[in-house]
């Protein structure tokens, strides 16, 4: 297998994944930023010109962050990141998409249409006037789920979880573009913290 992988919060998500589960994987680095991830010879592998992407040994491309771990937590054996029991994978996927939804696909689409606009602007729709509203949505949300995490662990109770994983990512992004949790939150502050003092978000920073 091989890993297309670039800067960013969605390759940062995988590769977090991978070092939690022991998964070695061959990597090759895509400059995103001098736009290599545009070019027609990336795009043959994976259409949709993102980074992440893993490449099978049988040929297949998967693409999409959540996906490339649910392959990589199926197929490399030992104790599962997203859950033993179908209630279990069921409630990490329910954290998951309601993250995804609330927080990352606001504060990603906030940033592309603020701050990143220089970089963003002839690649993809972007809606500038939109951009601060994104931003209080993402802040809004960010409170929403400090409520929730009262006398919780993680993301899904005391189970680490890819949902924390995913979120992690996303929120050590969001310090560095203004979108960060609200240092007020408590519940979500101490979470961050938990989090990141992992072995595998030191392994994956910067």
């Amino acid at each position: 297998m091989k890993l297309y992988t670039s800067v960013g919060p969605n390759p940062r998500v995988v590769n977090m994944f991978m070092v939690e589960r022991g998964v070695e994987i061959e990597k090759v680095d895509i400059d995103i930023m001098a736009g290599d991830n545009l070019n027609d010879e990336y795009k043959k592998i994976n259409p949709s010109a993102q980074s992440p992407c893993l490449v099978l040994d049988n040929g297949m491309a998967l693409a999409e962050s959540t996906v490339i771990c649910s392959y990589l937590d199926e197929t490399a054996g030992g104790d599962s990141l997203i859950g033993a029991t179908p209630e279990e994978r069921a409630e990490t996927g329910m954290w998951s998409r309601r993250i995804d939804g609330k927080i990352l696909e606001p504060l990603t689409l906030a940033f592309r249409s603020s701050e990143g606009l220089p970089m963003f602007e002839n690649r993809c729709r972007v809606i500038p006037h939109a951009a601060d509203d994104l931003k209080a949505m993402v802040q809004e949300n960010w409170g929403w789920l400090d409520g929730l995490m009262a006398g919780k662990q993680y993301i899904c109770g005391q189970r680490f979880t890819l949902a924390d994983i995913q979120l992690y990512a996303f929120a050590d992004f969001g310090n560095l573009i203004g979108q960060g949790i609200p240092a007020e939150l408590e519940n979500m502050q101490a979470w961050f913290a938990r989090v990141g003092g992992r072995p595998s978000a030191a392994a994956t920073a910067g």
